[in-house]
């Protein structure tokens, strides 16, 4: 298969779509409602590895395609406790006073179903983040814009009026919902070629100099 061959991608979220079209890769959208409570003493990459893969086996059977499925799940991550969606404008207020002036860690887990012969591959990336310690007013004035309410830790990293992040060193695109270097050595596996440079056309899409592309990629 080459990058005319069309994949699934298992989410609506519009940051995975921006990402995915930089890459060369044809796609439709086929999102899935599962549910993302975490279990028991469960790992930030548990979690995160198991929320890819049950999205990825939710569409398939809803879907019944005989396309690849591609399938993410992102996880903020402050210390031992897994920061979800925020409930409502008061949890998400809770989320970043917490967030603020820290350094989390950031969890996506991915997962690619080859439909034809079953094969199943899985990744993850794991990215540290630190926060500036903004201020009360300024958490206020974002929560107030409803950007964070459905987003993990409620914040977008790449927000131009709050801007939350103090500086990175790592995958920016994973922050944002998908590591697009992991997605590329998984998709080559499966036999799918991106037709673009995908380390450049991300850097150029996030406006970030990366710094582990080329180590991800040489591990293929």
């Amino acid at each position: 298969m080459n990058s005319l061959t069309p994949i699934i991608l298992a989410s609506a979220s519009p940051r995975r779509k921006e990402l995915l079209e930089q890459i060369g890769v044809r796609y439709t959208v086929h999102a899935v409602d599962i549910d993302e409570t975490p279990l028991v003493d469960e790992s930030p990459l548990a979690y995160v590895q198991r929320l890819a893969a049950e999205k990825s086996a939710a569409c398939l059977a809803t879907l019944q395609t005989n396309l690849p499925i591609l399938a993410a799940d992102t996880a903020v991550v402050l210390g031992d406790v897994i920061m979800g969606k925020p409930t409502d404008e008061q949890d998400a207020l809770r989320m970043l006073r917490l967030l603020s002036g820290h350094t989390h860690q950031v969890y996506t887990g991915v997962a690619f179903h080859r439909v034809s012969d079953g094969k199943m591959l899985t990744d993850f990336c794991v990215t540290d983040v630190p926060m500036r310690a903004y201020s009360n007013d300024e958490i206020a004035a974002y929560v107030q814009t409803g950007d964070p309410l459905d987003k993990a830790g409620a914040y977008a990293i790449q927000h131009p009026d709050f801007q939350p992040v103090e500086s990175m060193r790592g995958c920016y695109a994973s922050v944002m919902g998908l590591p697009m270097c992991h997605v590329v050595r998984a998709l080559r596996s499966l036999d799918v070629f991106p037709a673009a440079d995908v380390p450049l056309a991300c850097q150029n899409l996030l406006n970030y100099e990366c710094p582990v592309s080329s180590a991800i990629l040489r591990d293929e």
